[in-house]
């Protein structure tokens, strides 16, 4: 089955960076979305960075576009995601996700999460 594992969380001051990795297994194929999200306590999940469609052009929050960046390698089936200049705001639980296997082009529809890692940001 698929299984997503986080990693790379922590606490940093405002300012600083923070580099997160989701490994994916469970796949036999590399066509499948995978993105990040986000909940903050008290708040609804939030997509933070990924597609919208398979192959299509990445999605980035307002709130987090120009600091953060995701970036994927389908050698290590392994996503990423860059957080520099972190905010006290970005605070919360991220998440990797990922879908099915689909068509090029076809909607990502994420059915599968991580456990989740905690970056928190201090002022």
């Amino acid at each position: 089955q698929v299984q997503l594992v986080e990693s790379g969380g922590g606490s940093v001051q405002a300012g600083g960076s923070l580099r997160l990795s989701c490994a994916a297994s469970g796949y036999t194929t590399g066509s499948y979305c995978l993105a990040w999200f986000r909940q903050a306590p008290g708040k609804e999940r939030e997509k933070v960075a990924g597609p919208n469609n398979r192959g299509g052009s990445t999605y980035y929050a307002v709130t987090v576009k120009d600091r953060f960046t995701i970036s994927r390698d389908n050698d290590k089936d392994t996503l990423y995601l860059q957080m520099n200049n972190l905010k006290p705001g970005d605070t919360a639980i991220y998440y990797c996700a990922a879908g099915d296997p689909t068509r090029l082009w076809s909607p990502c529809e994420y059915r599968y999460w991580g456990q989740g890692t905690q970056v928190t940001v201090s002022s």
